[in-house]
This record gives structure tokens, sequence and C-alpha cells, in this order.
């Protein structure tokens, strides 16, 4: 078999590229499409996302369940759920976006948004993104090497947030007589459609480019979902990761969506706002390179500890500012992507840290059902963003109709910067006294495979 190497790396980073066409375009676009287009209110669309997460806890674990019990096949056993579900995942994402229902009576413009959100989170993307996440482990043992897998697949979604985040504002918005900058249903869907056909072609780049070399066995024991649950409470290291996780989207998704209130409204300003979406990917390349060494030296754990309190510290900054120029806070917004890239390049290694861990103190190797979990936590993260989102856009006074008034334009900017940077705060904390799995309980756990092994 051919030895790892660059086609795994650019493989893997396609591999959430083509997740987060839909994924990101979701945390966006979703709330502001349905709100402004289609005449739903921020809350009941914030609520709908965090009620759907509900569900997930039982699609994500049975998808995991399927993916462990299912036959290693000539691609191995992860690869193929790749080609099964890009498809209809793509076509679920696009659906939601159905700008021709904006006529419709109200009560089908919700049922349409409750169904086409369900069928594209809790099921399409579940099928896909589960088999996905857990084939880390199956592409090499050597830690190094999930180390890159880490980082690469980190740049794959940072360059479908900054393809997003760039080209989005300058196709989606049209101004009107006013000077205001309104969102156009049917470009919005014309954008979702290019989307969707990107991250089809992205997932038969990663099932072509990438190999399975280490051979994860066919589960055949029974499942009793009570063990797994009080196995998952005994489990510390997973317990850590999983509140990390939710802190961690909950920031990143609170800074993507919010980009889209506060340059059109607050600053009336989209050139600011497309400017914005390059900063993710100019920060992640950039420190890509030195992360993995970092982190050698350093530990995963540790690393994300200073890179939390860095946010924290910009965002304050940030919101004491108080500021009216767009250009300021596009460089504030990129000082305070420094920390959240820090954690987004390192949290898919410590997640293979966590299946090791499992298995030196079990015994047992559960790659599908510990990344289901793990991939339930991230969900609860976007749930968490849109539904405070929402909540706190309604509590600022936000529709529709009163989205530029000084009052609510104020309590957007403020939004903007306070959410984030309590929730880097929480993140630090979670990651020091929550999270135990600093780097040499992390180097133990490597040697004592290799010796198994």
């Amino acid at each position: 078999m051919k030895p790892f190497g660059i086609k795994d790396k650019l493989g893997y980073m396609f591999g959430d590229f083509g997740n987060d066409f839909t994924f990101i375009l979701s945390g966006i676009m979703l709330m502001k499409f349905y709100s402004d287009v289609m005449g739903v209110s921020v809350g009941l669309v914030g609520t709908m996302m965090m009620a759907a997460r509900f569900l997930d806890a039982f699609t994500d674990v049975t998808m995991g369940q399927i993916v462990d019990r299912s036959r290693p096949g000539r691609k191995g056993k992860f690869l193929p759920w790749i080609r099964r579900m890009s498809a209809p995942v793509a076509i679920a994402s696009f659906l939601m976006y159905a700008s021709w229902f904006a006529d419709m009576p109200m009560g089908f413009r919700i049922f349409w948004m409750f169904f086409s959100y369900l069928l594209w989170g809790s099921i399409f993307y579940t099928g896909i993104n589960i088999p996905y996440g857990s084939m880390a482990s199956a592409i090499s043992a050597d830690t190094k090497d999930r180390a890159q897998l880490s980082s690469w697949r980190t740049i794959g979604a940072t360059l479908a947030g900054s393809l997003i985040g760039v080209a989005l504002p300058l196709i989606v918005y049209y101004q009107d007589a006013a000077g205001n900058q309104i969102l156009s249903g049917t470009r919005t869907m014309v954008a979702a459609l290019i989307c969707s056909i990107g991250a089809v072609i992205c997932y038969a780049l990663c099932y072509r480019l990438t190999t399975e070399r280490v051979k994860v066995a066919q589960k055949t024991e029974k499942f009793y979902f009570g063990d797994l649950m009080r196995d998952l409470v005994k489990n510390r290291a997973l317990t850590g990761i999983v509140i990390c996780s939710i802190l961690m989207l909950l920031v990143q998704l609170t800074m993507q969506s919010m980009t889209t209130y506060i340059y059109p409204n607050y600053f009336r300003n989209v050139a600011a706002q497309s400017a914005s979406g390059m900063v993710g990917l100019i920060v992640t390349l950039g420190l890509s390179p030195f992360v993995v060494g970092l982190q050698v030296k350093l530990g995963r754990k540790e690393l994300a500890v200073y890179g939390s309190i860095f946010g924290a510290v910009v965002f304050f900054v940030a919101w004491m500012t108080q500021t009216h120029n767009a250009w300021l806070y596009v460089i504030l917004y990129a000082l305070a992507y420094f920390g959240l890239a820090i954690f987004q390049l390192i949290c898919w290694a410590m997640i293979t840290d966590v299946i090791d861990d499992t298995e030196v103190r079990t015994g047992e190797r559960s790659d599908g059902t510990i990344y289901s979990v793990y991939s339930f936590a991230r969900k609860l993260g976007q749930a968490a963003s849109a539904g405070i989102t929402g909540l706190l856009l309604s509590v600022i006074g936000y529709t529709a109709e009163t989205a530029y008034d000084p009052t609510v334009t104020r309590g957007i900017f403020n939004l903007s910067c306070l959410v984030p940077a309590v929730g880097f705060a929480i993140l630090a904390l979670a990651l020091k006294y929550l999270y135990p799995l600093d780097r040499k309980r992390v180097e133990t756990n490597t040697r004592i495979l290799g010796e198994k092994k």
C-alpha cells in the first residue's frame, strides 16, 4: 500500500471543503434568509435550529453505529459512505433556500423551513459527516500524520468559509432607493446551488485521493444505548472535548453569522464584509505551517488555551472601542481569529487523541461511535449559536422593518463583540479544567498503543 503523503492530505482537505460548502452557508445565511426573505422571525429560526439537535442525538449515534458495523470493502470502511451520501446532502442543502415559496402562506413557509433543514442537517449531513470524520484514524496510525490531517481539514473548511464569505456578500445583496443593502432571495438560491455543486465535486476528490491504511474491524456485538451513555459519562476526555467543541462552535458561528448583520446594518459596508471573508483563509494558512510544531512542543490542549485567551481579549478590546470604522473592525476581527484558528487547526487531532485514550482505558476502539458523539456536540454548538443569536437579535428588536434603526444597530455591534468574547473566555476555562489530555498523557497513550500493535 502506498505510504501516507500529499494525496491523503489534499483528499482529506477536500472532504471538509465539501462539508463546509453547505455547513458554513447554513451558519451564515439561513437565519437572515428566513427572516429577511421569507418573513419568519429570527427567534423561531433559532428555536428550530436548537430543536433539531434533539433529533440529532439519535441520528448521529445511529450513524456512528452503522459506520462501526459496516463491512470494510475495497476502498475501506468509511470512504464508500462519502460517495453514497454526497448527492443527497447537496440537494437537501439547495432546497433550504427555496425562495420560490416566499409568497406562500406563512404556515407553509415555516413547514418548509423545518422539513428542509431536518432533511439536510439531521439525516444527509449526518450520513456523510460521521464517516468522514471517523476516517482520520484509518488513514494513518501515526500521531504526527493525524496532526497534519487535522491542519489540512481545517484548511479545507477555511477555504470554503473564505470563498463563501468573500463572494456571497457581493452576490446576494442589492441596494434599495434609500441606500440600504437588501438580501435577494433569488440570488441567495443561486448561490446555494453553486455551493451544492461545489460540495459534490469536493466529495468526489476526497473519495479519489484518500487511502484507508488502518483496517478497522467490523463491530458485531449487540448495541445498548444505555451502556453507551454510561460509558460516555465516565469518559472524561470525551466529555471535555464535547464541551469545548460546543463552545468553539458557538464562538466561530456567532462570529460568522453576525457578519451578515454588523456590516450591512451597522457599518453599511458590504465591501468590508467581503474583505472579512478572507480573514479566515489568510490567518489559517499563515498559522498552519507552525501549528504542528507548536502542538508537539507545547501540547494541543495547552496551545488551545493560549489561543482562546487571546481571542477573548481582542473581542473585549473591540467592544471597548465602539468604533464606526468598518475597516478597524475587520483588523480586530482578524486578530481575534488567530485564537479561533489555533483551536480549529488542532481540534480534529484532539478527537483522535480521545479515541486513542478510550482504547487504552477500555481495550476497545469505536471510532465511528465516538466521532458521532463529537459530531453531535458540534451540532449543539451550531444550535447554541443560532439559538442565542436569534434570541438576542429578538431582544434588541431586530426585524426586517427595524433592521436599520440606530438602537438596533448599536445592539448588533455589542452582540458581535461580547458574545464571542465571553465564549472564548469560557472555552479557555473548559480546556484548562475539563479536558484532561495534556501533552504528557497523549505521548503516553501513543507509546502504549504502539507497543500493543
